[in-house]
């Protein structure tokens, strides 16, 4: 007689024949859908091309706009309230443009954001006025419901055999666009005297010397969005027109998808036949913790990325670097390929070593040499100026900073378990989207999620950048409150860690 197993939260559900466990086969791998796969990377490249590109030149554009009055000790209130009123105003409407694209299909909103996105960067080169850009910014902010969505689309398109290529895949695009766009930024600011012999006599470009890296982000945000229209394929069934939707006309009600139950990620079926569900049935406690968690270390790491080339651009004399944006850009965008390179060869080994929640809590612990690296460097500039050892401190914190970011792929990505090979990838939207209750809500799930780390987001850079001011102006704390501010955000991150599990959630 064979003995009797006793089952415990790692006994796999379904069970085994004459209670000996076999090893189940390997299920043959659906191939990826590449040319649908393809276009939404390239459409997700216009997101971090587009808010990068402004990071080296945001400083100097506040300065010359004139709302400082050459008080350069108040840059940091301005930049962060830029920064911070772009996700303030997609907090507000992200959630509600997830909901209607459950509604309305997926690619009108995505067009949507596409369209906004190409606008706003060209008004943002157009800007002679701070407020000019911050209506560019909350205007950009207010029609970008693109991250949630795009995520709902790879779900869609993809299965429990396949999800995981996809997924080490997608953070590739943003670490291309976090590398491109602050080079573009840094190199083509003020074309008319960086190029003279081709802009030399634009009295154009000498007009608005930010529109051309503006443009060449705006221009591309345009491209995908005739992309989108003439080639992307939508991945849900619209149960209204946009028309009837925004006119508050009801919707019919869901229909199965060719009368068979959805998939999760998980291989459980999913009722399609619901509705959407209201947000208090959304709020499940697995997706609280794993977006918590996520939206803390977006709250540190967006302080800290905000903080940064106003602290590059500040005058030596003020405890910054006075550096230049073509300098600023070039350091962004070798921070964002080291971040790349590093994420896509010590990722996987340094996951599989450590596990999922020592890695997050290492990389969080990391940001607290990296922000003491500030005062540190800013010191040591003032002694002996832009020296050897000033570059090499500067080197150092960016090679924190790019640990760091494993944590944040933990925290952004986080979790899924494909058994069989024990491919472990940290993947939030996967999760989340496993996690919702019904088709119908998948879109509203990935938004709420998101809406969490908008909010974050328009705390921490006009938070941490006004810290920054108040630090320089009011000599708080003997310079540096902002420093422990900022040391406080990562404190909360790494307690928030403590709440996810050993092992990755089995969704």
């Amino acid at each position: 007689m064979q003995p009797q197993e006793v089952a415990d939260e790692e006994t796999p559900l379904l069970g085994t024949h004459s209670g000996v466990q076999h090893k189940s086969p390997k299920a043959t791998r659906t191939p990826l859908p590449w040319r649908q796969f393809s276009i939404l990377l390239l459409l997700q490249l216009s997101e971090p091309l587009t808010s990068q590109v402004i990071a080296p030149f945001l400083p100097q554009f506040i300065r010359d706009v004139g709302i400082t009055h050459g008080d350069d000790s108040s840059i940091g209130y301005y930049v962060g309230l830029v920064h911070s009123l772009f996700f303030l105003t997609e907090a507000c409407t992200i959630f509600h443009w997830s909901r209607a694209s459950d509604q309305i299909g997926r690619k009108p909103v995505l067009m949507t954001g596409l369209f906004g996105l190409s606008v706003s960067m060209y008004c943002f080169g157009l800007s002679k006025t701070f407020w000019g850009l911050v209506l560019s910014r909350c205007l950009n902010g207010a029609l970008n419901g693109n991250i949630g969505i795009m995520k709902s689309m790879v779900a869609e398109i993809t299965d429990p055999t396949n999800i995981a290529q996809a997924c080490s895949v997608m953070p590739l695009t943003w670490f291309v666009g976090t590398t491109i766009g602050p080079l573009i930024g840094g190199l083509l600011e003020h074309p008319a005297e960086k190029f003279p012999a081709i802009f030399g006599d634009s009295t154009f470009f000498r007009t608005y010397p930010y529109f051309l890296p503006c443009s060449v982000s705006a221009t591309f945000a345009a491209l995908c969005w005739f992309v989108a229209y003439f080639l992307l394929e939508e991945t849900t069934k619209p149960q209204m027109s946009p028309r009837d939707y925004f006119f508050g006309r009801k919707s019919k009600s869901q229909e199965p998808n060719n009368g068979s139950p959805a998939i999760t990620e998980n291989g459980a079926e999913c009722d399609t036949s619901e509705g959407q569900l209201p947000l208090r049935k959304l709020l499940v406690p697995a997706v609280l913790i794993s977006a918590g968690c996520y939206a803390f270390f977006a709250l540190t790491d967006i302080a800290v990325r905000t903080v940064l080339p106003v602290y590059f651009a500040i005058p030596i004399e003020m405890g910054g670097l006075g550096l230049h944006p073509s300098a600023i850009g070039t350091i962004l965008a070798l921070l964002g390929l080291t971040n790349g390179v590093s994420q896509s060869l010590l990722f996987t080994p340094l996951h599989d070593r450590l596990g999922p929640k020592n890695l997050y809590l290492i990389g969080t612990f990391l940001y607290v040499p990296a922000i003491a690296l500030f005062p540190v460097t800013a010191w040591v500039a003032r002694e002996r100026g832009l020296d050897s050892l000033v570059w090499t401190l500067v080197g150092a914190q960016m090679v924190l900073c790019v640990l760091s970011s494993f944590s944040f792929s933990e925290g952004r990505l986080f979790f899924c378990s494909v058994s069989g090979d024990e491919l472990r990838l940290g993947v939030t939207f996967i999760y989340i989207n496993a996690a919702a209750p019904n088709r119908a809500s998948i879109g509203a799930t990935n938004g709420l999620a998101q809406m969490m780390v908008s909010v974050m987001r328009a705390i921490g850079p006009v938070a941490s950048n006004s810290a920054f001011s108040l630090s320089i102006q009011r000599h708080v704390m003997g310079g540096y409150f902002v420093y422990w501010m900022m040391m406080g955000m990562a404190s909360i991150t790494l307690i928030m860690g403590f709440f996810l599990p050993k092992k990755p959630w089995k969704v």
